[in-house]
């Protein structure tokens, strides 16, 4: 009996500590969150790769907890602002950071 309660409690332990070093912080995201944050990204290039006014290639898509940061060269300040208004569309897109540059 001693032995399983000795079992139990070190089980326990290690449990808590592996739900806490899956927890986010204040600069580095938790595992479903980077997870979440790598789905973003992926759904905001399809997005623009899919715009038939954009160049996929001149746009750079980085997400960190649900905010995406836009940044590239594009030809027309309308490209930028198109960028921003197709990244604000994906689902799952809490803001936008966009620092995008006219060429």
């Amino acid at each position: 009996m001693k032995q399983l309660k000795y079992f139990f409690t070190i089980f326990t332990a290690i449990v808590f500590m592996s739900i806490l070093g899956c927890a986010s912080t204040t600069k580095s995201a938790g595992t479903g969150e980077y997870i979440d944050d790598t789905v973003i990204t992926a759904k905001v290039k399809a997005a623009v790769l899919n715009d038939p006014t954009l160049k996929a290639t001149e746009v750079n898509v980085e997400t960190f907890k649900g905010v995406v940061q836009l940044s590239g060269f594009v030809s027309d300040r309308s490209d930028v602002s198109r960028a921003e208004q197709v990244a604000r569309g994906v689902e799952g897109v809490k803001s936008v950071k966009n620092d995008m540059r006219v060429k």
